[in-house]
Parts: structure tokens; sequence; C-alpha cells
């Protein structure tokens, strides 16, 4: 059974930060996880943005999230992936979605099928 967390969500003004956490819950502990970042707007389809390998950290960013949005793993907890949003945008603002796979490779990234598990997501709301 695994369980994916996300929180950090809320509503700010354009322009400024705002960081989303998830964390995977596994067993055993030390598994690693390729984690996805998707949004996801009323009427529209998932969006993937943005992909880390907790085994090494390597992470992948669609062209539109370069630059702006940053992904790491947290300094302590190993499977805990947070993301970095600056500048934040009103057409940013959506329903953020975290997964993961246990599968490694960078293959499909950033498709909603690649990923087996996911949280409920976080809503990010941007005013201008």
């Amino acid at each position: 059974q695994v369980q994916v967390v996300e929180s950090g969500g809320g509503s700010v003004q354009a322009g400024s930060p705002l960081t989303l956490s998830c964390t995977i819950i596994g067993n055993p502990p030390s598994i690693n996880y390729q984690v996805g970042w998707f949004r996801q707007v009323p009427g529209k389809e998932r969006e993937g943005i943005v992909s880390i390998y907790t085994g090494d950290g390597d992470a992948q960013y669609v062209d539109s999230a370069k630059g702006r949005f940053t992904i790491s793993l947290h300094n302590t907890y190993k499977n805990t992936v947070l993301l970095q949003m600056n500048s934040l945008k009103p057409e940013d603002a959506a329903m953020y979605y975290c997964a993961a796979d246990r599968r490694s490779g960078n293959w499909d990234l950033f498709t909603p099928r690649r990923y087996n598990y996911w949280g409920q997501g976080t809503q990010v709301t941007v005013s201008s």
C-alpha cells in the first residue's frame, strides 16, 4: 500500500512564490519512486509539469515549467518532494496533484497513465 500526501496549496497574489510538498508513504521506506507533479483546471486534461526520481534527484521539466518551477528532494525526508513555484501567474491556478510510480526510467514522465499512486490534490489559487 502506497499513500501520496500533498500539502502547501493556498491562495496567493500574482508574482508570489509558493512551495508544495508531496510525501510518499510506502513499505519499506527505502523504496525509490518516480514522482510527478500534475495540475488540472475544470474542463481540461490533467497536465504534467515536472518529475523527479527519489533515488538520485534526477528532475525533468516540461518547457512551460522551466525557469519558474523547481522540484527537489527534502534534505531530511527521502521520499518527500518539494515543488517550489515562483512568480506565480493567474494561469497557474489549478488543483495540483502529486503522483508516484515504483518503476524508474524517463518514460511518459508527464503522462498520468505512467503513475500508479495519486494524492488527493492541493488547490492553488492565484489572484491578479
